[in-house]
């Protein structure tokens, strides 16, 4: 035989032994049936460990493991599952029966408290459909929370949502939906886990124990919070009245803060907008912040500034303000890492710059900003002062702050109808001295342990009634969010349990208030394909709305082929979905997409307007990712060292 020929076949023997010897590098999960990206998972249970081999003598490799963390699943065999917490490699072997299934990664988070009950999470469905069906439904659940609140439950609940605090924003709890029924029309009953993944392995997890069982985070006396206020306000022609009454007010709460001895737990930032300076150049600016947060202590510095405000001497270009400049100004460019407590005072007599507006200095739509000062923790108080010249636009305007101000189903938005703009003053005037007044009792009783009490739900009868009652509920919530962050307080952590997703008080009187909000667990790889592929339907649909060509899924098609099987398929008739060009992710989610369910036919049936419309929703939703994937602080690892396989709780609402 020929030294070459020895020489190759030596080569290549070596060559096969180097690869049989590293089949992990070649190991992928499994997919889930009839998907070609995703990947079947499964969330561990408490006490599971993971095992070098599928039995329960091999050696444990990992005997930390967190109870609730999302697993891939690499193989399965005889009762085990061999899994890992990336997509690269397998870990460990695990015992199926302490797992349970998750693939369609659905999560909730709590609503906000302002107002409804602490969450009840019962063993089963028989005593929720009990108390749903009970003649006595509102004085049964009264009798319940009160027993919840002294930890004297019955065996029929597993846990509660804290009482006395929220569960702490800073921290990532997941809490997967397992299963779902609906047994009265537009109510829910979910089985749910709960994990908080910070808990050290050694912790109390509460299966099965009578009583509720979690963190109550129940205040003694502590530092006081501090809270911030930033006014962020129209300077456009005929506001100056608004601003004069800003001033006043100020210097009002300044003096009674002294008085009170608060001097630095309220702060005041003031942003003013106008709107578009290359339309009209005059205007000066479309937004600036006119100062930073300044407590009483620094009074002056607020005060001198605010006196050179004026309101602008020439007219825009359209009625509709660039108001969302100023609250994305004031989001990003405040010192919001400085106060517990964060507000936005929205003033305006005008809608925001609607997506077709070509000045239009923001690509996010009102719901996308409002998701976005959520994940600052910042709350949006939207005052509308409706005139008779903005007749036209008061119903356009008024959908537009709703969305802004949006919190769980709740809209913080007041509307202030006057023909008379020392009137309106008055009004907004009473908003903000009703904001202040209740930031004040939150900084003056927290500091004290005491806790706000939960307001009445009651209608309001007067303008001002309604102001206060907005105050008092956000400042019962943001108590309730101080003490989460202050004491860390978990999510309450079970293996299994059924929840209502609305409260239950409010439903004994017909009214919906949402318990819980519906996320999506995306991956960051699965953020970034999301952001390719809007970003190539965006491209696409600008190049066909330009050219009036007729390829507008065909050039979809083309640019995200890696996601498509075939480029060339047909597409008559066929929705994105149909075609693969959207992630797998998305199918079967809860929700209606009119991207997913655009057929090619449904694209050129739309107007230019509706079509820019659509283009700038998808853009505003882009805009959204891209924040997300800043978002460091909200990223969970799960142990995994890959970026990719990092997770991030994504609104269903954010979803295109």
């Amino acid at each position: 035989m020929h030294r070459l020929t020895v020489f190759l076949l030596l080569v290549l023997s070596s060559f096969c032994a180097l690869v049989a010897t590293a089949p992990e590098l070649q190991a992928a999960p499994l997919l889930q049936e009839g998907k070609r990206t995703l990947y079947q998972r499964v969330i561990s249970h408490p006490s599971a460990v993971l095992h070098a081999e599928a039995s329960e003598q091999s050696q444990v490799v990992n005997r930390g493991l967190r109870p609730f963390t999302p697993l891939y699943v690499y193989e399965r065999g005889q009762g085990w599952l061999n899994v890992g917490v990336s997509t690269s490699k397998a870990d460990g072997w695990i015992r199926q029966d302490l797992t349970t299934a998750w693939n369609q990664s659905l999560t909730l988070l709590f609503s906000n408290r302002s107002q409804r009950d602490p969450v009840i999470f019962f063993r089963d469905t028989k005593a929720l459909q009990e108390i749903c069906d009970a003649p006595d439904m509102n004085e049964r659940l009264v009798a319940l929370q009160l027993a919840v609140a002294r930890k004297k439950t019955g065996p029929e609940v597993i846990a509660s949502e804290p009482v006395t605090s929220s569960v702490d924003l800073e921290r990532f709890y997941l809490m997967p939906i397992l299963e779902m029924q609906e047994p009265y029309e537009g109510t829910k009953f979910l089985r749910v886990a709960s994990i908080d993944p910070g808990t050290n392995p050694g912790s109390q997890y509460r299966q099965g124990k009578s009583g509720a069982a979690s963190a109550d985070g129940t205040p003694g006396a502590r530092k006081a919070p501090r809270t911030g206020i930033a006014i962020v306000m129209d300077t456009t022609v005929s506001m100056q009245p608004y601003i004069e009454q800003s001033r006043s007010l100020i210097k009002t709460i300044y003096d009674r803060l002294q008085k009170n001895k608060l001097t630095d737990h309220v702060g005041f930032a003031f942003v003013a907008f106008r709107n578009s300076t290359a339309a009209v150049p005059e205007l000066e600016y479309t937004s600036t912040v006119v100062s930073d947060f300044v407590t009483a202590s620094r009074r002056s510095e607020l005060e001198s500034r605010l006196n050179q405000v004026r309101e602008a001497k020439v007219s825009t270009h359209s009625f509709n303000e660039d108001s969302l400049a100023g609250v994305y100004n004031a989001i990003e460019s405040l010192s919001w890492e400085n106060y517990d407590s964060r507000i936005i005072l929205l003033v305006t007599d005008a809608g925001p710059l609607p997506s077709d507006d070509r000045y239009r200095s923001v690509a996010m739509e009102p719901q996308e900003m409002a998701d976005f000062a959520g994940q600052k923790g910042i709350w949006i108080v939207a005052v509308h002062i409706k005139t008779p010249a903005g007749a036209n636009n008061h119903e356009y305007a008024e959908q537009a702050y709703r969305a802004l101000s949006m919190k769980n189903g709740t809209a913080q938005y007041q509307s202030i109808k006057t023909s008379n703009p020392k009137e309106g003053a008055r009004y907004f005037a009473a908003v903000a001295e009703s904001l202040a007044k209740t930031m004040e009792q939150v900084v003056t009783m927290t500091s004290q342990g005491k806790m706000l009490t939960k307001p009445k739900d009651e209608a309001p009868k007067t303008p001002e009634d309604n102001a206060s009652q907005l105050a008092q509920r956000l400042g019962y919530a943001l108590q309730l969010e101080y003490l989460g962050r202050a004491n860390k307080t978990p999510a309450p952590e079970v293996v299994s349990s059924w929840i209502t997703d609305m409260d239950l008080a409010h439903l004994a009187r017909g009214q919906r208030v949402p318990n819980v909000e519906v996320a999506v667990l995306l991956t960051k790889a699965q953020l970034s394909d999301l952001h390719a592929q809007i970003g190539a339907i965006i491209d696409n649909a600008e190049r066909t709305k330009k050219t009036d060509s007729t390829d507008f899924f065909q050039g979809i098609l083309s640019a995200s082929a890696r996601a498509a099987r075939d480029p060339n398929m047909p597409t008559a008739g066929k929705t994105l979905a149909e075609l693969g060009v959207l992630g797998e992710f998305l199918d079967g989610l809860p929700y209606r997409s009119e991207v997913m369910l655009l057929t090619e036919e449904d694209w050129y049936r739309k107007s230019v307007g509706e079509q820019t419309a659509f283009i700038n929703r998808l853009k505003s939703k882009l805009a959204r990712y891209e924040e997300y994937d800043r978002d460091r602080k909200n990223w969970e690892t799960f142990g995994s060292y890959s970026a990719n396989d990092w997770v991030y709780r994504v609104p269903l609402n954010m979803l295109p």
